[in-house]
């Protein structure tokens, strides 16, 4: 499948791209990132109001813009780009994914309008103490109260933007499988830590839940293919802000290279430096087109329900995703190494940002699963 990327999508990108210029420089990216919110409200509400950009991947009828993952692709390669810190892949990435694949017409009408107008944060939780994002690992519980309510107990860990969240997606068992519930900010049973964590631009928490009240999302059930597919919609997602942090890194590292003066030449001039490029520029190059081929699969996975799921063959979505994944994360982990390295010593300090970089490369390299881990799943399906 080839993605090709249309007037508008190019429009979408140099109007974000123009406004992050121009509103979250790297000081006042570095000052959100040490405020108590993690992120900046006024902007989150221009992002939401002028651009649309929470509702970017939310149907019409739920007051979103009608795209997809290409659209979502667009705007996230933007976000890495600027290293914006903000819940907008929780959010939007993440939760948003999650409800509009679910089927569940009520939960979409409940939510999903307020996330599109801003209005509403979000998350999903799915890893606990172990580490581990495979569905079949976890061990929080749900409990039936009645015909529409449940408990949820137990313990999330790594929650992205978990400590602010308006609304929680938990990921937990029951007698029937694995499946989504829906937990409100503010209700009573929920304790949330914020975590430290390797990448200050990112907010991660610890969330226990005693007895916390729940809504069943999606299809009653066993819903382990339901999840995976939310969770591979999200792997698709997260490649492509891979790709925008890597294509930072290479923009700066080619700039440095060509104005840094060393023995009276600019130092891109070097044989070492010039193939260090190079190399940068092909996997980044191979990262953009296995994230966007990820994108345009999803596009059209995403417009089907989990009811009609193909019987015949496997769908191409998980093994795009897991591919794009497993790739993504180690370009964007070594493109940002070798900025460093160009770099050299004041690649290093505090006060440059190529270390940011680093730091989300990092961490981005363990959300959602390991390379590794993306890797095995892939060898599973095509069935090596």
């Amino acid at each position: 499948m080839t993605l090709t990327h249309t007037k508008e999508h190019d429009e979408l990108r140099s109007a974000l791209r123009r406004l992050l210029a121009d509103k979250a420089p790297s000081a006042a990216v570095r000052r959100w990132m040490e405020s108590g919110e993690g992120y900046d409200p006024a902007l989150w509400r221009q992002l939401a109001g002028q651009l649309g950009l929470m509702g970017i991947a939310v149907p019409e009828e739920y007051g979103g813009g009608g795209g997809g993952a290409v659209e979502l692709g667009v705007v996230l390669e933007e976000l890495g780009r600027a290293l914006l810190p903000s819940p907008y892949f929780a959010t939007v990435a993440l939760a948003g994914q999650a409800l509009t694949a679910s089927g569940d017409a009520a939960a979409k009408a409940r939510w999903l309008p307020r996330i599109a107008a801003g209005e509403l944060t979000a998350t999903v939780a799915v890893a606990e103490e172990n580490g581990s994002w495979r569905i079949e690992d976890v061990a929080v519980t749900a409990t039936r109260v009645d015909d529409e309510s449940w408990t949820v107990s137990g313990t999330k860990m790594f929650v992205l933007d978990g400590a602010t969240a308006g609304l929680l997606l938990v990921v937990a068992g029951t007698d029937a499988g694995p499946g989504l519930f829906a937990v409100e900010g503010g209700v009573a049973g929920v304790a949330r830590t914020p975590l430290d964590t390797l990448d200050p631009t990112r907010r991660q928490a610890r969330i226990d839940f005693d007895r916390a009240p729940a809504v069943r999302v999606g299809p009653a059930g066993d819903t382990a293919a339901y999840l995976r597919t939310v969770l591979d919609l999200a792997a698709v997602a997260l490649t492509s802000e891979q790709v925008g942090g890597a294509q930072a890194c290479l923009d700066v590292a080619v700039e440095y290279a060509r104005t840094r003066v060393q023995f009276e030449r600019p130092i891109g001039s070097f044989q070492a430096v010039k193939h260090a490029c190079a190399d940068m520029l092909l996997a980044v190059e191979a990262a953009r087109s296995a994230a966007h081929h990820a994108a345009s699969v999803a596009a059209g996975e995403s417009t089907r329900q989990p009811a009609e799921a193909p019987t015949e063959q496997p769908a191409e979505l998980p093994t795009a995703a897991a591919l794009a994944a497993a790739y993504c994360a180690t370009t964007y982990t070594h493109v940002a190494k070798q900025n460093i390295q160009i770099h050299g010593g004041i690649g290093y300090t505090w006060e440059h940002d190529a270390h940011l970089h680093l730091r989300r490369a990092k961490t981005s390299e363990q959300l959602l699963g390991a390379p590794a881990a993306h890797r095995a799943r892939l060898a599973d399906l095509v069935g090596i």
